[in-house]
């Protein structure tokens, strides 16, 4: 059995996909970015007319992509300490991983989840990070 999960407090998907889907006791999270889910805007970002970075806050990205995960989780009925695998996908590794891994260690503290790390050349939206997730379900 599989239900599919979608929830209006986090962001909208940017494609024909659900926020997450369950198979039995695992939870499979599609990709989350740092968008707000009110504004669908990215936090730490501004760009001007052309897409140049006007401002780019990369710790505000991470943080928020976090509580995008945190807040998918929960409306599955799971939580941040059952997470079992994450995949980060970062458009700029030597920019952004040393922000990234302090951050991560710092909301990673008790949950211990294996950890993918690689470097894309662009995601949908200006994004700089999003995770791919898997999570049980008690």
């Amino acid at each position: 059995m599989s239900n599919i999960i979608s929830t209006s407090k986090a962001p909208v998907p940017v494609g024909a996909y659900p926020h997450a889907r369950r198979v039995g006791n695992l939870l499979f999270l599609s990709g989350i970015g740092p968008r707000t889910p009110d504004t669908n805007e990215i936090p730490g970002l501004s760009l001007d007319k052309n897409g140049n970075f006007i401002t780019f806050d990369f710790e505000a990205q991470c943080k928020s992509v976090f509580e995008n995960v945190r807040i998918v989780l929960e409306e599955s009925g799971s939580k941040w300490e059952n997470l079992i695998d994450v995949t980060v996908f970062l458009v700029h590794m030597k920019r952004d991983f040393a922000t990234y891994n302090k951050l991560y260690a710092e909301y990673f503290t008790t949950a211990q989840p294996c950890r993918t790390t690689v470097e894309i050349n662009s995601l949908p939206t200006p994004i700089a990070i999003e995770l791919k997730c898997i999570a049980t379900i008690e």
